[in-house]
């Protein structure tokens, strides 16, 4: 069994125990915060490697990259 098919299966168990609107806020709010752990550590490491850097994240917030609309 992969590591997906056995997270998978955590996950429904996870979900056959939510029972009030309170458990899935929590439980989405878990997942949430998990993930953004994991993003904040890839940050931190493209920052240390020098990858990232003030000047990177400046140039991110100018940045337009909404898709152009296109009338016919």
């Amino acid at each position: 069994m992969s590591y997906e098919q056995i997270a998978k299966l955590e996950l429904l168990n996870a979900v056959n125990n939510i029972n009030t609107l309170a458990d899935l806020n929590e439980f989405k709010d878990l997942i949430a915060r998990f993930f953004a752990a994991k993003a904040q550590k890839e940050i931190d490491e493209l920052w240390d490697n020098g990858i990232i850097n003030e000047d990177t994240i400046s140039t991110w917030g100018e940045e337009h990259m909404r898709t152009p609309y296109r009338h016919a």
